[in-house]
């Protein structure tokens, strides 16, 4: 078996690229749509050995002489079935000598693997977690407006919340398992919001020189970041506070009215909450704006109805545990 070179021919310039080196008795065929030089072996079987220098490109007629745009035949050698065959393997493997390799793809894992490493797929889990946790403030919201109705009320409700399930499971057990989940959501959350940071460094490392990006971008949008920091350091100083009384000497455990009470009465502790509620009103309603576009709802004739349903919920989440804080401090709830 012969070593022969085929160089690629360009069909604009005419001129030949760099060679590129096969072992097969008659190699013929195209390289990137373009006719083949061959060089270095004589002619093939099926062909005559009296052929002109010339023949046409087309490989449905490889041994007919004809003008027209053609291949350089050296030696002879001219276009062939089996040369296309053979062809057609190189092309695959490598389009010309020095081409560079592509990346090597990764095994594709099962389907949830692969959803989980997406960057759709943690924008499903964002979204889905944004719901539970939506979900679970309007329910706390709820409840704790029962403070305005009396202190028993408001008792009652917590009461109520420690003793689900009772007595099939444990008190307190059902109470456990929904911070669990919520606590899980959380994380959940957290985490899918920073990969997705992360995803998007990695794909322009470098930030626009100009702030065209802000263009489309509203304010809620661009300050999702801080909004969420904030409501993370509100969270654990709302656990310390109002679950586990670490920061008032007055805590009575399972007295949640005067436990209210007499955490507002503290003006910076008021306002922390306040400025915490408005951020998380904030927060909300570009979450409540963009989880139906991650969950693929995302027309022009739903925006209008996706708008109204984020500053409802946002307005309505925000005036409802603000009026809390700011009717405790200023003494109309005593």
């Amino acid at each position: 078996m012969r070593s022969i070179a085929l160089a690629r021919t360009s069909s604009l310039t005419g001129r030949e690229t760099q060679p590129l080196a096969l072992s097969s008795p008659s190699v013929v065929g195209r390289v990137m749509g373009a006719p083949l030089a061959i060089t270095g072996l004589g002619a093939p079987l099926g062909c005559p050995k009296s052929l002109p220098r010339t023949v046409p490109a087309s490989p449905f007629s490889p041994c007919r002489a004809a003008p027209a745009p053609s291949t350089t035949v050296h030696n002879g050698s001219c276009w062939s079935p089996r040369g296309l065959r053979a062809m057609s393997k190189v092309e695959n493997a490598q389009r010309y000598v020095g081409a560079p390799q592509p990346a090597p793809v990764k095994k594709d894992g099962p389907f949830f693997v692969m959803f989980w490493r997406s960057a759709v797929g943690k924008k499903w889990i964002m979204a889905v977690t944004g719901i539970m946790l939506i979900g679970f403030v309007f329910a706390h919201m709820l409840g704790n407006l029962k403070i305005f109705l009396s202190p028993s009320a408001l008792d009652h409700y917590a009461e109520w919340l420690r003793t689900i399930g009772y007595p099939i499971l444990p008190k307190t057990g059902v109470l456990w398992l929904m911070r669990l989940g919520l606590l899980s959501a959380v994380v959940l959350h957290i985490w899918a919001a920073a990969s997705l940071t992360r995803m998007n460094r990695a794909a322009r490392p470098t930030g626009y020189k100009s702030p065209r990006e802000y263009v489309a971008a509203d304010f809620a949008a661009r300050t999702m970041r801080w909004t969420g920091i904030i409501l993370t350091l509100f969270i654990i100083f709302h656990l310390l506070d109002l679950t586990f009384g670490k920061t008032s000497d007055t805590f009575v455990k399972g007295d949640v009215y005067n436990n209210i009470v007499n955490s507002f009465q503290r003006v910076p502790v008021a306002i922390a909450y306040i400025v915490a509620n408005i951020a998380i009103a904030i927060h909300l309603y570009h979450g409540a704006w963009s989880m139906f576009q991650s969950l693929g709802i995302n027309s022009p004739r739903f925006n209008p109805w996706r708008r109204g349903f984020a500053i409802g919920v946002a307005s309505i989440i925000a005036i409802g545990n603000i009026s809390i804080p700011l009717l405790v401090v200023t003494g109309v709830v005593k």
